[in-house]
């Protein structure tokens, strides 16, 4: 039966998170590109308010839609869709795993007189981050890939950028004529876009750093790993609370906590997680972004350590936060989505399963 529990909970969670990602992609693609803006920092910066961000969030996702369609604001859907379905069910299936084999642990200490037979914190925390890890080394290779789809368009107009400023350049020290400086600023805007798709992304991964490009991040990411683990341990502790006050009035259990309150408590669990580990989201994100984007040092990063040097000395720490505003909305929304609809295909399962284990067998 543990397995069996397993299998659902790996199932419902990859289909929970399909849902999840479709819902808020827009959201997640706008973040990734505030993430892997470079802007260097100034010496007086007004501050901004929270309100400002959120319209800086809105105002991008308008501009995006109008220079690329609303194609650009699902770059990357398609491997993001294939690598949540991955994550979730990897995730969720040896979490299942692991929850099943902490719970026993709990009881037989409890059968040899040591503990009360729950599973505690730490236990919930490290069952939490074994999945976590798990999952991280099989599914990085996706998000990679996902990411430099979202990014492709700013890289591009990076490059641009930079291909112009040399143009500039050259004509100011060789005193080129202002019509052949023209035609080469025309020449250079009607450059069309190459195709960049799943295939395109993987080529330009290896071409850059070989097999090993496809773990690009994998040190932050696997220190974010504390990002599930403190959400996880949000929620079921706070599931159980409220299960333990439901069953005190009836006794089946998950069946009396409502869709809007598991909701709720996914938005809260995933706000709390999402706030302690946004700046490691930030370093993950420039480290599988496009580093080739011109000339200037402080836009390539050599490792976890090199990006994170040269985010405060070229941008400051704010660097570190930047869209978080963007995705604090994405991934509590998402957060919220994902358990509700885990829960509720749960408890279809159940519902299922109980159905046909009733169904009399037929004598030969």
């Amino acid at each position: 039966m543990s397995n069996s529990n397993a299998i659902a909970n790996g199932v419902a969670g990859a289909g929970a998170g399909i849902i999840a990602q479709i819902l808020t992609y827009p959201l997640q693609s706008v973040n990734t590109r505030q993430q892997t803006e470079r802007i260097a920092k100034k010496k007086s910066k007004p501050p901004t308010a929270a309100a400002d961000a959120a319209t800086g969030t809105l105002l991008q996702i308008l501009h995006v839609v109008r220079t690329e369609g609303w194609g650009g604001l699902y770059s990357g859907l398609k491997p993001s869709l294939f690598g949540t379905a991955a994550s979730m069910g990897i995730y969720y299936y040896f979490y299942q795993l692991f929850k099943n084999k902490a719970e026993a642990i709990a009881a037989a200490r409890k059968q040899k007189g040591r503990g009360d037979g729950t599973v505690g914190i730490f236990s919930w925390l490290l069952v939490a981050a074994l999945a976590g890890s798990l999952n991280v080394l099989l599914t990085n290779p996706i998000w990679v890939l996902v990411t430099r789809m979202q990014t492709h368009t700013q890289a591009e107009r990076k490059i641009m950028e930079s291909k112009k400023e040399a143009l500039l350049k050259e004509a100011s020290e060789n005193s080129l004529t202002g019509s052949r400086l023209q035609d080469k600023l025309a020449e250079l805007e009607s450059t069309k876009p190459h195709p960049y798709g799943t295939i395109q992304a993987a080529l330009e991964v290896y071409n850059e750093a070989g097999i090993r490009g496809f773990w690009k991040g994998i040190i932050p990411t696997l220190i974010m790993v504390c990002n599930p683990s403190i959400q996880f341990m949000i929620y079921e502790s706070s599931l159980k609370r409220l299960k333990e006050k439901r069953s005190a009035k009836n006794k089946h259990g998950l069946e009396n906590v409502s869709a809007l309150e598991v909701f709720l408590l996914g938005a809260l669990a995933k706000l709390g997680a999402t706030v302690t580990t946004y700046p490691l989201l930030v370093v993950k994100s420039r480290l599988q972004a496009k580093q080739e984007i011109g000339g200037n040092i402080s836009l390539r990063y050599s490792g976890t350590l090199d990006a994170i040097f040269k985010m405060i000395r070229y941008e400051g720490l704010t660097c570190f936060y930047k869209g978080m505003s963007t995705k604090i909305v994405q991934s509590v929304f998402a957060a919220s989505v994902l358990f509700m609809f885990k829960e509720e295909f749960i408890k279809a399962y159940m519902f299922l399963i109980n159905k046909i284990q009733k169904v009399p067998k037929v004598a030969h």
